[in-house]
């Protein structure tokens, strides 16, 4: 019996397993700053995939769904390399992490509701503020709670993708110790 029947994963498990797994990406998040750099890319792309769908929408512009389209692409994959930087820390069910998966998790989904409270914070307070000073801020509702909807979405992703740790370096002394 494998560890991964022992742990009563379905065949759907064992392969978002191996998908996550997979190491054929690794270049691409292989140290800190190339994680930093796919998360940075993965918010522009997502901030500016959010404003052509509210162009799209709200703005009854053509052109913004054919630009939504287009980053799609860019997006998904951008979604892949952090997905395969955290292992799937985010995607794999419960019973496809180890114990330290499982507190690493519960630890990014603490941060990333923290930040999130913040992130409400600051939209409830400019909100207030625009009121303030006299704005109709009717008009704003929708887009604004979409886009906290996405943040809040994407947020244990991004917090996820910048907190994961660089992989051990293969020890040449390990070579013979097998």
């Amino acid at each position: 019996m494998t560890d991964q029947q022992a742990r009563g994963m379905t065949r759907y498990d064992q392969r978002m397993f191996a998908l996550m797994n997979r190491r054929e990406g690794a270049p691409m998040y292989a140290t800190a700053v190339r994680r930093r750099l796919v998360v940075g890319a993965h918010i522009a792309l997502t901030v500016a995939s959010v404003a052509a769908w509210l162009l799209t929408v709200v703005g009854d512009q053509r052109w913004a769904m054919w630009t939504m389209l287009g980053l799609l692409l860019p997006w998904a994959m951008a979604t892949g390399v952090i997905n395969g930087a955290t292992r799937g820390l985010l995607e794999l069910r419960e019973r496809a992490l180890d114990e330290r998966q499982r507190a690493e998790k519960a630890r990014v989904a603490a941060r990333a509701r923290g930040l999130m409270q913040w992130v409400l914070f600051a939209a409830a307070a400019g909100a207030g503020l625009a009121m303030l000073q006299g704005w109709d801020a009717e008009g704003l509702l929708f887009p604004a709670l979409f886009t906290a909807f996405v943040v809040h979405w994407l947020m244990p992703l991004w917090v996820a993708g910048l907190a994961v740790a660089d992989e051990p370096e293969d020890d040449p002394a390990d070579v013979f110790a097998a």
